[in-house]
């Protein structure tokens, strides 16, 4: 009676600490009856091409999630690079040309450069949360706004003034919209680079000190601090890396969507913070893998792409999501509680 008793309770046990996984599956589970026709190659490849760029930026969010840290300003680096990127890197016969005299540039010039700026206020919001002491949810929320405040003065310049960003040139599209041809079928390009970052990311997380300070500081910084560990540098690069992941991320972007305008990227940190919870990353620090993080992008791609593909409205598209990250911190936090 008490062997039964206690495999019931950890059966319990593990409905409770996987639940988010268990209501994931049913909401595919549903999509999937609703509609049969969701389960194709074609979808599939959409699905892994949508989610690449989000991969990137969730990589770059979660080693700020696992120092106990966070970014809000993710999605609107990933919309001035984007921005940045696409207007120098239109079509030389295209119209509204934001720099009309501008010769078309090789495409890692743009991408670079929209790394290094985005890499830079990166490396602000580490300087902003180590050296002014300001707890990491506040910086980069003000990172945020000031950010959004330069891309729009940026975006909306004479004379055209504010309209998307477009006509970008054959080469960069196709540096981001195409792939490599298997059978009757492409394996998009955008695949590839998130493959790479992901492979970077994980040797830099598991073979490198830095990632060995990663976890120590996020675990717990002050015993870190005490065994040698310079958290105000690893911290500060910690954050640039994130920067440079988001710059790369927004000129993906601009090339997968064909434009760009001020409210790209807009929410993309709320998801990729979400995928990472969802993914394994702990909000309490110290926890969370690479895998983890394609696997939390993926499902949560999974269900956006799904309920588009049912007709199901933005609105309700939003409550599905909100519902998601309530139900995953929720779980994350006893997790945490129970350590404790």
């Amino acid at each position: 009676m008490n062997n039964e008793a206690s495999r019931k309770s950890n059966v319990l046990k593990w409905l409770i600490d996987n639940v988010i996984y268990v209501v994931l599956l049913l909401l595919v589970v549903v999509i999937v009856i609703a509609s049969p026709d969701f389960l194709s190659i074609t979808n599939f490849l959409n699905i892994l091409s949508q989610s690449s760029s989000r991969i990137i930026i969730a990589l770059g969010v979660a080693g700020i999630l696992i120092t106990f840290g966070t970014d809000l300003s993710a999605g609107r680096m990933v919309g001035l690079a984007a921005v940045v990127s696409a207007s120098m890197l239109q079509a030389s016969d295209y119209a509204y040309k934001m720099y009309p005299h501008l010769a078309e540039l090789p495409i890692f010039i743009p991408i670079l450069i929209a790394m290094v700026i985005t890499g830079l206020l990166g490396a602000l919001n580490g300087v902003i949360v180590t050296k002014l002491h300001v707890p990491p949810f506040i910086a980069t929320l003000g990172m945020m706004i000031t950010v959004y405040g330069l891309t729009s003065i940026y975006f909306d310049r004479p004379p055209y003034g504010a309209q998307p960003i477009g006509g970008l040139s054959d080469k960069f599209t196709t540096f981001a919209q195409r792939g490599i041809p298997i059978g009757s079928y492409e394996i998009p390009y955008l695949v590839i680079y998130a493959i790479i970052a992901s492979v970077i990311i994980w040797v830099i997380w598991n073979k490198t000190q830095l990632g060995k300070n990663m976890y120590a500081i996020g675990g717990n910084p002050e015993a870190a601090k005490v065994s040698g560990v310079n958290v105000t540098k690893n911290l500060i690069i910690i954050y640039t890396i994130a920067g440079l992941l988001y710059g790369f991320s927004g000129a993906l972007e601009a090339g997968r969507v064909g434009s760009a305008t001020n409210n790209t990227g807009n929410m993309y940190e709320l998801d990729a913070i979400a995928a990472c919870v969802v993914g394994g990353v702990s909000l309490s620090g110290g926890i969370g893998t690479v895998p983890g993080v394609i696997t939390g992008v993926l499902i949560f791609q999974i269900i956006s792409y799904g309920l588009a593909f049912l007709g199901v409205t933005p609105y309700v598209q939003f409550i599905v999501k909100g519902a998601i990250i309530i139900l995953a911190v929720a779980i994350d936090m006893r997790k945490h509680a129970k350590k404790k």
